[in-house]
């Protein structure tokens, strides 16, 4: 594989990727319907992605955990002609946000070379920790949380007491959250959306957020792995089977050794990778889809490895005049 063969261009592809997906989704939003929003999402990305010269194949996504409308793990993506890439992809992360119309739903999805991403698609969870550049090298997974976030706020010239640590809010999670709080550390729980918390931990400007710990899904580390890498962020993961059924498929699946430190390099190799995300509602990480009149402005970011450039773009998408009230 060399860097070439992925062109600059493609960042821009995957945020309009995104941007439809976002438009499409929030027509859905408030309206208590998760299935009708994930399926409006899910064709707006195959739709915009159709005459990208890419041959893409998705190797993560969200549905089979979820059991929602989503894409198959080996569907085909892209016009099938140009260089071949693998594909992370979830369409809305987020969707009971969206459905609820609560903030932090978001459009993200990632390519890179052919070969290059993680599959696991047998296994839903991984436990994670995740840091942006300045942390670079101070975590080790299978340390207590006391010893890494005292590495952590050294390498940050921080105290312990300065750090913000963002978990998922889950049962599989109550006891790390015991020890990050002993720890000494500030503990932000959320309900969901952890590529977004895991990104956020490696943004250039300071989001008040440094180090993402716990339990999450394993396609989600995936795509905040691309976005890491991309940005000189670092994470590391280890499969969570969450039932001895689960790891038995994991097995089944040709996962030799479930125990295996999964490393940034681990889940997303080479030096061509793209990530994009577009907000749907309103969020920290990124602003919701507004719509203004006959026009409708979306919030989305585009970061890519070669260059370790980060984009933020506003764009403006006519949608016509409003339906006359029925």
């Amino acid at each position: 594989m060399t860097e070439r063969l992925l062109q600059p261009s493609l960042g821009l592809d995957l945020v309009r990727a995104t941007v439809a997906a976002a438009l499409s989704a929030s027509r859905w939003v408030g309206r208590g319907e998760k299935e009708a929003a994930d399926q409006a999402a899910v064709d707006a990305i195959r739709a915009a992605l159709a005459s990208v010269d890419v041959d893409g194949v998705v190797v993560a996504t969200e549905g089979e955990k979820d059991e929602a409308p989503c894409f198959a793990v080996g569907e085909r993506l892209g016009s099938g002609r140009g260089h071949k890439v693998d594909v992370a992809v979830d369409p809305i992360d987020g969707t009971s946000f969206t459905a609820k119309g609560l903030p932090n739903a978001i459009a993200v999805m990632a390519m890179a070379d052919e070969g290059s991403m993680y599959r696991a698609p047998s296994i839903h969870y991984t436990n994670k920790i995740a840091v942006g550049p300045e942390a670079h090298g101070a975590i080790d997974i299978d340390a207590p949380p006391r010893d890494n976030l005292k590495r952590i706020a050294r390498f940050m010239d921080r105290r312990v007491s300065d750090l913000t640590v963002v978990m998922l809010d889950r049962p599989r999670n109550e006891a790390l959250t015991h020890e990050v709080r002993a720890a000494g550390a500030r503990l932000k729980l959320i309900s969901g959306g952890d590529v977004a918390a895991a990104v956020e931990t490696a943004m250039p400007d300071d989001r008040g957020v440094h180090v993402l710990i716990g339990i999450g899904g394993t396609p989600e580390a995936v795509l905040a792995a691309c976005a890491l890498k991309a940005l000189g962020g670092e994470m590391q993961c280890r499969l969570w089977p969450g039932s001895a059924e689960e790891r038995q498929r994991g097995l089944d699946a040709g996962i030799s050794d479930l125990d295996r430190l999964l490393t940034l390099e681990d889940l997303v190799s080479g030096g061509s990778v793209f990530f994009a995300a577009t907000g749907i509602t309103e969020g920290e990480f990124l602003r919701g889809i507004r719509f203004h009149g006959e026009v409708a402005r979306a919030d989305s970011i585009v970061v890519e490895s070669a260059s370790r450039t980060l984009r933020r773009i506003e764009t403006w998408h006519p949608i016509g005049p409003p339906s006359p009230p029925s």
